[in-house]
């Protein structure tokens, strides 16, 4: 099941129109799948479009569709998802490793 489309901040929004003007561009973003997974697109961004009842999209001329505020990563820069990668990336490091009790 997709999540609901976030809107995401104009900043976000102007750095995607910078990196579109691009030759190539690499993107990683979350995948919607029952378990948090990443998937990578590169190449020319023909677009940003808008798509009915599912949010923005990066239309890649590859075919790929990659909705906005699961974007990870875009040429190296943060997107609007870097903070959910970080929570999973850093969630081994709390002492409740996933748990929702935490008993030393």
């Amino acid at each position: 099941m997709k999540p609901k489309y976030m809107p995401v901040d104009p900043d976000y929004i102007d750095l995607f129109n910078k990196q579109a003007k691009k030759e190539e561009v690499k993107v990683v973003y979350f995948a919607f799948s029952n378990e948090p997974e990443l998937l990578e697109s590169k190449g020319k961004v023909l677009k940003i479009e808008n798509i009915t009842n599912e949010g923005e999209h990066l239309a890649m001329e590859n075919g790929d569709k990659v909705r906005l505020d699961r974007v990870v990563v875009i040429n190296g820069k943060p997107g609007p998802a870097y903070d959910e990668y970080d929570s999973y990336a850093l969630a081994p490091l709390t002492c409740q490793a996933g748990y929702s009790d935490c008993v030393l």
